[in-house]
């Protein structure tokens, strides 16, 4: 195992006609993060595109799976696999509909809340140790189907602030590789 190295996925669906959608916030922030370092996604035998670099002063692998959001685990194992990554440096990036819109909430492990691309994850991994940045979408309006809902694309008013809050999402990225799990929870827990 390489016990230096952080693996960062970022969750979402590939294509132009997802790349808006709620259910992409994973992908949104790893593009963040990859413009952060400078470099450019390539095509990798894991099915995913990877960046490797450097985050906040750390050796990582930024990737985001090519295959659909239902089966991320076959590229997030193969990438953890093939890069030797143990669980406790795997940082997964995605939606959470349970948060609200302009809140980004870390943790370790836990259960899917019927999210299928962490379903997937932990399912391939055979562990649910993994770290989590789940970046808040809320619940959706009236009766709406969650699935539905965040198929669509982010709404006007809160495209006003998405930039910002896909950045504060990367901020908490980086201070969870830098700083530790505990120490970036009291910055990004507050409100």
């Amino acid at each position: 195992m390489d016990a230096d190295l952080w693996l960062v996925v970022g969750l979402g669906n590939p294509g132009p006609s997802y790349a808006k959608n709620r259910h992409n916030a994973g992908f949104m922030v790893l593009d963040e993060l990859a413009a952060r370092a400078g470099g450019r996604f390539k095509s990798h035998r894991a099915r995913a595109d990877v960046l490797e670099g450097r985050l906040a002063g750390a050796r990582a692998v930024l990737a985001k799976p090519r295959s659909f959001m239902n089966e991320s685990g076959g590229p997030v194992k193969g990438l953890r696999d093939f890069y030797k990554v143990p669980v406790e440096r795997l940082v997964v990036v995605h939606d959470e509909l349970d948060i609200p819109f302009s809140a980004v909430r870390l943790k370790q492990g836990g259960g899917d809340n019927g999210h299928n691309g962490l379903r997937s994850v932990t399912k391939s991994l055979g562990a649910k140790d993994y770290l989590r940045v789940r970046f808040g979408v809320g619940r959706p309006p009236g009766r709406m189907d969650p699935a539905a809902f965040v198929l669509k694309d982010f709404s006007a008013a809160e495209r006003r602030d998405l930039g910002f809050e896909v950045d504060r999402a990367a901020d908490a990225v980086e201070a969870l590789v830098a700083d530790g799990l505990a120490a970036a929870q009291n910055v990004f827990h507050v409100g």
